[in-house]
């Protein structure tokens, strides 16, 4: 059975400050290497968040999404270098750029009936268009790739986005932090029964009168938007933009795995996979280095593994499993 965590128990909010707490202390406990990582876990924790809306609330499984990544990301990186039009600002063309995308792809699925696994590859196919029409697009690079200015900092610009990396830490730890609490916040409104009542039955909840292709129109709308704003933040944090590597399908899988690990439908489930994925895979590298191991494609194997672990063993995720082992789940 499927959980979906619309309440916090009280349990699990101290375990929530607790570890909320220790992500704002660790820039002071952690070495350059450690914070890299850290980054890289909040950045697929927002991510995973943005895209269990999709699919964990709505029901609608998106395998391309990282196309609203590489359209936030190339609009903000554009408007930055062309026209010297900052990050935050870049949001207001970056955003609506990706809603417009995934209104685009939510009308024609959902107007011509395209669902499952069709929608997936509706999905897929749309970010392969992205990658092959920016390969070509000499306005931002095509294929030679999309760079932006970077300049040694005295100070932080949070303006900008030029800085350091504990800048860059807190940013995308807030950028989190806001995701939870707005995906908590919906879950627990009209909209978010809604979805839950579409995701389990969709032929059900329109007989009882709910508007299906307006309520998963918003979800596709509200995931691509969110999702934009990681777009904008990838791009000033790693300063180049390659539509193979922005658009590839390797990137919409890296998106997906921290919510399907972690927990599908749940709160803390994209937080917690994110940690697991990406925390044990980077310790793997480490250790294969320090072995004097050099494997190509060792961190792809052991996200199968992963994948292939918890589907067998926890087809839930890991988090209604943990839950139920430390007592987390509100009771009714």
């Amino acid at each position: 059975m499927r959980r979906l965590a619309g309440g916090i128990s009280p349990r699990a909010a101290g375990l929530l400050v607790a570890l909320l707490v220790a992500l704002i202390a660790a820039p002071y406990f952690a070495n350059d290497y450690l914070l890299t990582v850290l980054i890289l876990i909040l950045y697929f924790a927002y991510t995973g968040q943005a895209w269990n809306i999709m699919m964990g609330f709505a029901g609608q499984l998106s395998l391309g999404h990282a196309l609203y990544v590489g359209l936030g990301a190339y609009t903000a990186a554009a408007l930055y270098v062309h026209f010297g039009i900052g990050p935050w600002i870049g949001l207001l063309a970056a955003v609506p750029v990706a809603m417009v995308a995934g209104a685009i792809i939510g009308f024609l699925a959902f107007r011509f009936g395209v669902a499952g696994v069709y929608f997936a590859i509706l999905t897929i196919a749309f970010c392969e268009f992205a990658r092959i029409g920016f390969d070509h697009v000499a306005y931002t690079g095509g294929s030679a790739g999309y760079f932006l200015p970077v300049a040694q900092y005295g100070h932080d610009d949070l303006w900008n986005l030029r800085g350091r990396p504990v800048m860059f830490y807190y940013v995308i730890l807030a950028l989190t932090a806001v995701a939870f609490l707005a995906c908590h916040l919906m879950l627990r409104s009209r909209v978010g029964y809604f979805w839950r009542a579409i995701r389990e039955d969709e032929e059900a909840a329109r007989a009882l009168g709910i508007d299906t292709f307006r309520y998963k129109m918003i979800a596709v709308v509200i995931s691509a938007g969110m999702t934009a704003v990681a777009g904008v933040f990838f791009a000033f944090y790693y300063n180049n933009l390659f539509p193979e590597q922005v658009f590839g399908i390797s990137r919409s899988i890296e998106l997906i795995l921290a919510p399907i690990i972690g927990g599908i439908g749940t709160l803390f489930g994209p937080v917690l996979g994110a940690f697991v994925l990406t925390g044990l895979s980077e310790g793997m590298t480490e250790l294969l280095h320090a072995l004097g191991f050099d494997v190509p494609g060792a961190k792809q194997v052991f996200y199968g593994i992963c994948l292939l672990v918890v589907i067998v063993v926890l087809p839930d995720g890991i988090w209604p499993w943990l839950s139920r082992r430390l007592g987390l789940e509100r009771r009714p």
